[in-house]
């Protein structure tokens, strides 16, 4: 049908076929593709031979590992946050319309899929894990915060599981993935070429898939789901901070290794992905899109994520300077500004 030199949108057989092209940058997300996914989308909707949609990519290392984060921090930095903006606003209606597809959306997630890659996969209607699948919404650890749909998708997952993966950004493979519901069915990925193949061909798409679904095995936090559940599943950000101390200090080397990790992500963001799951549970996901539109217009204006990717991304240090450079110092109005409305400049989803 069309094709960018970084994605690929055709027809084969019954399938609107897309797939991710750009394994150097791991398929990081560029405007181009974002919107070439969205005219496919809108082509395939009325087409009377698209049967289905699937998502691959030809990378083994990472379906997607998110939005071309190097350069949305460039812009920022020349003071181009229109452009910045555009781009997250055009990814966010683009999240929405994958949510609302009328038709089956199937993504193919072998390899690593964080942060725009999620924001493409998560919310159809179909996600197979292989076995290469890795999952991560590690934006707090650059000073952003799990956007894309996180807002409303993860308060969702049972036993605060997505309470604990917005916090800390920890990666889960298929196994927990499939647990705790980011995954709907979970492949081989010696399979996943015959997987492709079959979804072109016309028939039930829930026989083709439950006729290559495997068990992934026992998940990894399967003995640490009740500490996530007791500790994340604290009404305020405090009292998980508290809760997690108590459980490391009754031996829990799960929840001491949370409680670093949480330390030294930027506190800012820490502070705005709680507010996020804790809003979100309440939200639509329209709602859920304009309000990570809000939060993202107020972060380009900002300080930690241009420090973040700066430590991350470009110098590698890995010594990022947050401002405020601790919780306890975040100011809780400070972090409710980044939810009030935009009136003009709120973003525009067809309702």
């Amino acid at each position: 049908m069309s094709q960018t030199p970084e994605i690929l949108c055709e027809v084969r057989g019954a399938a609107g076929m897309v797939v991710l092209d750009r394994p150097k940058a791991l398929n990081a997300l560029t405007l181009p593709m974002v919107r070439e996914l969205a005219r496919a989308l809108d082509a395939w909707e009325k087409d009377p031979a698209v049967e289905r949609v699937v998502v691959t990519s030809t990378s083994e290392k990472a379906f997607c590992a998110g939005g071309d984060i190097r350069t949305l921090h460039d812009l920022g930095k020349a003071g181009r946050h229109d452009e910045m903006l555009a781009f997250w606003g055009e990814e966010y209606i683009l999240n929405a319309r994958i949510k609302s597809y009328p038709k089956p959306y199937v993504a193919l997630i072998d390899g690593i899929v964080m942060g725009g890659g999620v924001g493409i996969s998560l919310h159809g209607s179909h996600r197979i894990a292989g076995d290469r699948y890795l999952f991560a919404m590690p934006e707090v650890g650059i000073g952003f915060f799990p956007d894309v749909g996180a807002t409303h998708a993860l308060p969702r997952l049972a036993g605060a599981a997505g309470i604990y993966l917005a916090l800390t950004g920890d990666r889960v493979g298929a196994a927990d993935a499939l647990a705790f519901g980011l995954v709907t069915h979970a492949v081989p990925s010696a399979r996943m070429a015959e997987v492709t193949d079959a979804l072109t061909r016309r028939g039930a798409l829930d026989d083709i898939l439950a006729a290559v679904s495997h068990d992934p095995g026992p998940p990894k936090l399967s003995g640490e789901r009740k500490t996530i559940a007791d500790c994340f599943g604290a009404p305020t950000l405090p009292a998980i901070l508290a809760r997690l101390d108590a459980a490391a200090a009754a031996g829990s080397a799960f929840a001491a290794k949370l409680r670093q990790t949480l330390a030294v992500k930027s506190p800012t963001s820490v502070a705005i992905a709680f507010e996020q799951m804790r809003r979100g549970a309440g939200l639509d996901f329209a709602e859920a899109m304009r309000t990570e539109f809000r939060i993202v217009s107020r972060i380009a204006h900002g300080h930690d994520f241009y420090e973040g990717v700066r430590a991350v991304v470009i110098d590698k240090d890995h010594a990022p300077h947050w401002r405020p450079a601790s919780l306890d110092d975040v100011d809780p109005g400070a972090t409710a500004a980044y939810f009030a409305p935009l009136g003009a400049a709120e973003l525009a989803l067809e309702s």
